[in-house]
């Protein structure tokens, strides 16, 4: 059974996410893409500020090193299109736009051990980002498992990465989330990720 946990006095939302189909994008979900999309057009989104009070929180400058919600609601905000990626990163990207929170989803089977722990990365390490080089983490906010490091909230790794052969994942807010919004969540990811769903 998984443990999401922090050693650091901070709050998050964690989900396990069980009998996984993740698809090639789908048609149906370009409804929430839209709904999205519109959001942001009418600034109905959540507020950054709040994730970037919790990186400057830990000496990190949200203005260099953005968040993803963040990074994504501009993207959205300059034209260009959500990026789509499968039907369970849509999902969490859409979301994550919504209430501008930086969501990071790991696969349990390439996990290692059965804790994901929420800290500050030491001296040294790193790892290869998604579609990016190598991610440094040292004295920044990271999750990270047996092995080490596998993401944060404005990257996360290639190892740990959610692909169409993903069965099992772990979905974690870094900032706390309404239960109307992780029942939206939930509905999301069971209708377009066909998962059963538990809150850690």
């Amino acid at each position: 059974m998984l443990k999401v946990w922090s050693d650091l006095d901070i709050e998050f939302t964690a989900l396990e996410l069980h009998e996984l189909e993740v698809t090639e994008p789908r048609e149906d979900f370009e409804l929430e893409v839209a709904r999205t999309t519109q959001a942001v057009r009418a600034g109905t989104t959540g507020d950054p500020a709040r994730v970037r009070a919790l990186y400057r929180r830990f000496g990190m400058d949200p203005t260099k090193v953005r968040p993803s919600s963040e990074a994504l609601l501009r993207r959205l905000k300059k034209g260009d299109p959500m990026p789509r990626v499968n039907s369970l990163v849509d999902v969490a990207n859409a979301m994550s736009i919504q209430l501008q929170v930086p969501v990071g989803l790991y696969d349990l089977d390439k996990t290692i051990g059965e804790e994901l722990t929420i800290r500050l990365g030491r001296e040294g390490e790193s790892y290869t980002g998604i579609r990016k080089d190598v991610v440094n983490v040292a004295g920044r906010l990271c999750i990270a498992d047996a092995k080490g490091p596998c993401g944060n909230p404005t990257s996360d790794s290639e190892r740990t990465m959610i692909t169409n052969d993903t069965q099992r994942a772990a979905w974690v807010y870094f900032l706390p989330v309404s239960d109307d919004d992780l029942d939206r969540t939930a509905e999301l990811v069971t209708v377009f990720g066909r998962a059963l769903v538990r809150v850690r």
